[in-house]
C-alpha cells in the first residue's frame, strides 16, 4: 500500500512545535496503520534512516536536518466502548482529552492542552498535574521493526517510569500504531486531585474530585499561564513544553544537594520543592534550580530564550537556529550543575544534533 503523501527535501521545522531544524531527505505521510507499517518495512528494507513524526512537540530537529524518511503517522481514530478508549496513534492528544471529559470519563483531564499526538504518550509516559498515561494506558499495539511484526503490548510490559518507557529507552524498535485506555466513570467527576496547585486552584483538597470540565478547565488556564499551550501567535510557546526534566536523586545526592543550597544561600536558604521518588530517592524541581541558578524567565538576548512565562521552556522567538537554542540549553545545564551539582537532563528527543 503506498502512503498517500511524498515529498523529497521537505522541510521538518513547520512540523515542530519549535519550529525549528533543516529538512529531510524524503516526508511520507501516512494515514492508516497498514501505510505506516508499509513505510517503515521500506525504509528498513532499504537501510533507510527513519524518523517517526507526530505532533512534532518533542523534537529538536538539528539544522542539517534528517538524512533519511521522515514518517508523518497521520492516522486518526477515536473509539470509546464503555469506559475503554482507544486512539489511533496520529490522534490530536489535547481533542482526544476533551472528548473523554464531554464523554463524562476521568483519568485523562488533568492532561488537557498537552501537545502532540496520542501515539507519543505513551513514548514518553507523559504526565502533568498529577496525573500520567501510565496510570490509565491499558495496552499499545505497536510495529516490532526487530521482529517485523505488529505487536500488542500491555501495560505491565510498557517499562513505564517517570517520563521513560522501553519504547524511550529503545527508540529504533518500535513504532506506536494505537493506545489503549482504561478511564473511570465516577458520575462526572475527576480522578483524586493529586496535585496541589491544581487543587488549590479549584479550591479544593488534593484527593478531592472536582466536576471533569473544571479540572480540565482549570489546568488549561494553568498551563496557559506558563505559555504551556500551542499559539502561533505567542512566541512564548514556540517550545518543546519542559526543556529538562525533573531530577531524580538518591539519599546521598539529595544530601549533597542541600548542602550546596545552604553553600550558596546562607543561614536564609530557601528549601527547594521535593517529593518522594520511591526507593529512597527524592525528586526535585527542574524549575527552581534554573531559576535559582540565575536563569530566570525571559533569561536570554537572541533568539533563543527562556519563556517569560516558565524557566522551563526554551523558546524560539523567531527565526532562532537550532544551534541557537541548544547553546541556551547547555548554558542552562551547565550553570545548574555548576551551582549546585546537579545534571539536567533534556526532556525533548534530539535528531541529528546532540546537547
Amino acid at each position: 500500500m503506498q502512503p498517500h503523501h511524498d515529498v523529497q527535501g521537505a522541510p521538518l521545522a513547520p512540523l515542530t512545535t519549535l519550529r525549528l531544524g533543516g529538512p529531510a531527505d524524503r516526508l511520507v505521510t501516512a494515514t492508516s496503520d497498514e501505510e505506516v507499517v508499509a513505510a517503515v518495512r521500506e525504509a528498513d528494507d532499504a537501510g533507510t534512516p527513519l524518523l517517526v513524526v507526530g505532533g512534532g512537540s518533542n523534537l529538536v530537529v538539528g539544522d542539517k536536518g534528517f538524512a533519511g524518511t521522515a514518517l508523518r503517522v497521520g492516522t486518526t481514530g477515536f473509539t470509546l466502548d464503555g469506559t475503554t478508549l482507544e486512539l489511533a496513534a496520529g490522534e490530536n492528544w489535547s481533542d482526544a482529552v476533551a472528548r473523554t471529559v464531554e464523554a463524562g470519563l476521568a483519568g485523562v483531564e488533568c492532561l488537557a492542552g498537552i501537545p502532540g499526538s496520542a501515539g507519543a504518550t505513551p513514548i514518553q509516559n507523559v504526565g502533568a498535574y498529577g496525573q500520567e498515561v501510565a496510570s490509565t494506558i491499558t495496552e499499545v499495539t505497536a510495529y516490532d521493526r526487530v521482529e517485523r511484526r505488529t505487536a500488542g503490548i500491555t501495560a505491565g510490559e510498557c517499562g513505564f517510569s517517570y517520563r521513560h518507557s522501553r519504547f524511550k529507552a529503545d527508540p529504533d524498535r518500535y513504532v506506536v500504531l494505537r493506545v489503549r485506555f482504561r478511564l473511570e466513570d465516577a458520575d462526572g467527576l475527576s480522578a483524586p486531585l493529586a496535585y496541589a496547585e491544581t487543587a488549590r486552584a479549584l479550591g479544593v483538597e488534593v484527593g478531592d474530585r472536582v466536576p471533569l470540565a473544571r479540572a480540565r478547565e482549570t489546568v488549561l488556564k494553568l498551563r496557559a499561564g506558563k505559555g504551556m499551550v500551542l499559539d502561533p501567535e505567542d512566541h512564548d510557546t514556540w517550545s518543546a513544553g519542559s526543556f529538562f526534566t525533573n531530577p531524580v536523586l538518591g539519599e546521598a545526592e539529595y544530601r549533597a544537594f542541600l548542602a550546596r543550597v545552604e553553600e550558596r544561600f546562607g543561614a536564609a536558604a530557601p528549601v527547594p520543592p521535593s517529593w518522594p521518588a520511591g526507593q529512597g530517592r527524592v525528586k526535585t524541581s527542574a524549575a527552581w534550580l534554573i531559576d535559582r541558578a540565575g536563569f530566570t524567565k525571559g533569561y536570554g538576548d537572541g533568539r533563543a530564550r527562556i519563556s517569560t512565562k516558565h524557566t522551563l521552556a526554551l523558546t524560539n522567538r523567531g527565526g532562532a537556529t537550532t544551534e541557537e537554542l541548544l547553546a541556551l540549553a547547555r548554558e542552562v545545564r551547565d550553570g545548574v550543575a555548576e551551582a549546585f551539582g546537579v545534571r539536567l537532563v533534556n526532556e525533548p528527543v534530539t535528531v541529528g544534533c546532540a546537547l
